[in-house]
């Protein structure tokens, strides 16, 4: 992931605790089970987009999909930013370890 979206996130930490009104623990918490709320929204827009709720029918696109996990993958690396003052190097440290575990590379 480039530098650019890392400072964007940055930013977006930043805004979130200027416009928070509870302790850094709290945040910190608050931000954890927030991704859990976003992966909720994605399996809803799931269901819609499949059509699975015959009170609702079709209520999603696979576009909308779409958009709810990129609200999960904005939503993780706000939280790693949060947990983390070198939140690039840690997900980039993470992802070279699956890479290897998983690619052979």
């Amino acid at each position: 992931m480039d530098s650019a979206a890392w400072e964007t996130i940055g930013r977006l930490v930043a805004w979130l605790d200027a416009h928070s009104a509870h302790p850094p623990e709290v945040r910190r918490l608050l931000r954890v089970l927030k991704i859990q709320e976003e992966a909720g929204e994605v399996a809803e827009a799931v269901h819609g987009a499949m059509g699975s709720n015959p009170r609702k029918g079709a209520s999603h696109t696979w576009a909308d999909v779409e958009k709810e996990v990129c609200d999960v993958i904005l939503t993780g690396m706000v939280t790693l930013a949060t947990l983390s003052p070198d939140a690039r190097a840690v997900f980039e440290s993470h992802l070279r370890r699956v890479a290897d575990r998983s690619l052979g590379d």
